[in-house]
């Protein structure tokens, strides 16, 4: 278990190194991260590779007895590059170039960023290969964050007619009627001809617009690639790590894709920011951890965590005493199996002066320190626990181009499709069941229960996984907006909604519509659930029922024909149909039933109070984290506000 601190070593004197280093390993670390914004410091001109200065900070750390995480400096292009080759700047959509400046400016199909990249993380490579205090490597810093994962520049225009071509084929009449392109005489002659999605009137195709966001995914993943396989080749053994950040399920990038070149993914923890009046609530701290560990489906490292207020133009809510010691915990109990700080010390110049770090700039210790110092020496006696597997029985499912798509033609206003994604996440959280948050490529053995929130791309090879998955003994959740369109974004002739699975869900979608805000329609039970009344919003399928069980049905005047939810056995297992959002206490009853179906245990606890555990046998722990900012009892213990009690047990 890696417990430390993220330092910046270049941004102070080199005179405070050793009492930095002291301080650092007072507070309980054994590693640092460094390096990962230090372009220029290695190569102040163009091909002339200084790495002394980094020796010496490795050299006192392993005299300090500390590790070592190096970060490749390319998300910080130096002044000099930019100058030299203005092109391998990044542009808004208005053609306007990226001003030097800020931090993830290139351009990600820029050759001379690889041309250079590839110079320096050589020469880095090469020069710390054989250093032992190097424990992994950090490719980049936030890949796509902040903006970055968008270019509108000719580079990107022309790469992208080059992925349409290879993708074709060569074939423009091919894309031609892919795409529909006789709609308003949009038909191309030639591949030069097609435009990137910038603004215009009314809106581009949507197939077109599908494939740039595939695009733009694809162009980071290769960078990713590059950088990851330049570094298996040089160095032995060599751990590849990088740092995602929040928010990925939002992003022009697949950030599961990215991982598949990573031996770990990590992740920068922020439950609030600049700005925020308060933190994101516990389960949402909670998905967004799920979501990192689904990466990969294995356990991971937390590389930013913060212990103080964050912001750079505007600063936010100050995490309460022990609070955000509490976040700490709460990652190593969502599967965090190594944890870094942000920052050791907060910074005096630059950008990130009030993001605040264990230390404040005048360097005193205070609660913060002394919160961080408790932390390590409380977490790393359940070293052994904390690194085995997360087993969850429940698993939400995502799509990358379905949610593209959704971006791309929103049809409800209201829609916000992470968000329904949390509303069934936190029902588990809720009851304290683990939940997995997983890309559609992911393995799916070992699930009871799978949630497909808004799947609205048809893929017939993840329908058949599904398909069996059912009939095998799970349970399947499919919602409103599933398997509407096939792979171009295209709805499909003939076929009913869902498409290619009406059939085994025992329902057809013969009617939709997109509700405002304050617009709501009422449902009443039947069958199973015919105690259940409430209302339903956002968005709505008029179900038409062939040969599955009717749970709730609409009872405004004009669509009590339609059904709203419904539900099917599959040989040994059930496929439920959620054709409307619905408020929270209904969709509560259904995932009751669908719980208690699959024998899934749940724990009922005070709102804000999560119990987790971790382990197998004599070395099970359970943790028990108090979110809440006043006392709580569990099973007869009480808990201090933001406290976290681990207990051995052998439940």
């Amino acid at each position: 278990m890696w417990l430390g601190v993220d330092y910046y070593p270049e941004q102070w004197e080199i005179s405070i190194l050793e009492k930095d280093l002291d301080t650092i390993c007072e507070l309980g670390c054994n590693v640092i991260r460094i390096a990962e914004f230090a372009w220029h410091l290695m190569e102040k001109t163009e091909g002339q590779f200084d790495f002394s200065f980094f020796d010496h900070v490795i050299e006192q750390a392993k005299a300090h007895g500390l590790k070592v995480v190096l970060g490749t400096p390319t998300a910080t292009i130096p002044a000099w590059l930019a100058k030299k080759h203005p092109d391998i700047l990044s542009e808004f959509e208005n053609g306007t170039k990226r001003t030097f400046g800020g931090r993830h400016v290139y351009c990600f199909n820029s050759q001379l960023m690889y041309q250079y990249s590839e110079r320096i993380i050589r020469a880095m490579a090469e020069h710390y290969k054989y250093e032992t205090a190097v424990v992994a490597w950090q490719i980049d810093n936030e890949l796509g964050h902040e903006g970055s994962d968008i270019c509108y520049c000719h580079q990107c225009r022309n790469a992208f007619r080059t992925y349409l071509e290879k993708k074709f084929e060569g074939d423009i009449d091919r894309l031609n009627q892919t795409y529909g392109t006789t709609f308003w005489s949009q038909e191309y002659n030639a591949f030069d001809e097609i435009p990137i999605p910038t603004q215009t009137i009314t809106t581009h195709n949507p197939a077109l617009r599908l494939d740039w966001e595939r695009f733009r995914s694809e162009s980071i993943v290769r960078f990713a690639e590059f950088q990851s396989n330049l570094l298996k080749e040089i160095i032995p053994n060599v751990v590849v790590i990088h740092d995602f950040p929040g928010g990925g399920l939002g992003k022009h990038v697949d950030y599961s894709v990215v991982s598949k070149c990573l031996d770990l993914a990590a992740y920068n923890n922020y439950p609030v920011w600049g700005g925020q009046r308060e933190p994101l609530p516990p389960h949402e701290i909670a998905f967004g951890l799920d979501y990192i560990r689904g990466l990969k489906q294995k356990n991971f490292w937390i590389t930013e965590a913060i212990m103080g207020a964050q912001g750079h133009d505007v600063t936010g809510f100050s995490p309460r005493p022990n609070q955000a010691k509490l976040w700490a915990y709460q990652g190593m109990a969502h599967g965090c199996e190594s944890l870094f700080f942000f920052r050791y010390r907060g910074a005096t110049k630059g950008a990130e002066q009030f993001c605040y770090g264990v230390l404040d700039a005048d360097n005193v210790k205070r609660r913060k320190f002394y919160e961080v110092q408790s932390f390590f020496q409380h977490i790393k006696q359940y070293e052994n626990v904390l690194e085995t597997p997360i087993q969850s029985q429940v698993a939400i499912v995502y799509d990358y181009d379905s949610l593209a798509a959704f971006r791309i033609q929103r049809q409800s206003v209201l829609l916000d499709c992470e968000a329904e994604m949390r509303q069934y996440h936190k029902f588990f959280y809720d009851r304290n069941v683990p939940v997995d948050v997983i890309p559609i490529h992911s393995d799916l053995t070992g699930y009871k229960v799978l949630i497909l929130p808004q799947m609205m791309i048809t893929k017939p090879e993840f329908q058949k996984k599904c398909m069996e998955f059912v009939e095998q003994g799970g349970t399947l959740i499919l919602t409103y907006r599933d398997f509407v369109k096939d792979t171009d974004n295209n709805l499909v002739f003939g076929k009913q909604i869902p498409v290619d699975f009406d059939s085994f869900a025992g329902v057809c979608v013969v009617e939709t519509e997109s509700l405002q805000d304050g617009q709501v329609f009422p449902l009443a039970g039947e069958g199973e659930l015919k105690h259940v009344q409430g209302n339903g919003g956002i968005f709505r399928d008029m179900l038409m029922v062939s040969d599955a069980q009717v749970l709730l049905r609409y009872q405004d005047e004009f669509y009590q024909e339609f059904v709203a939810v419904t539900k099917k056995q599959q040989k040994d297992g059930y496929v439920y149909y959620v054709g409307c959002g619905l408020e929270e206490s209904v969709l509560e009853e259904i995932l009751e039933q669908v719980t208690a179906e699959q024998n899934i245990p749940t724990i009922h606890t005070e709102s804000s109070v999560e119990v987790v555990w971790r382990g197998e046998g004599k070395d099970r722990i359970c943790m028990v984290l108090n979110h809440n900012a006043h006392e709580v009892t569990y099973e007869n213990q009480t808990l201090a506000p933001f406290q976290c009690a681990i207990h051995q047990t052998t439940m």
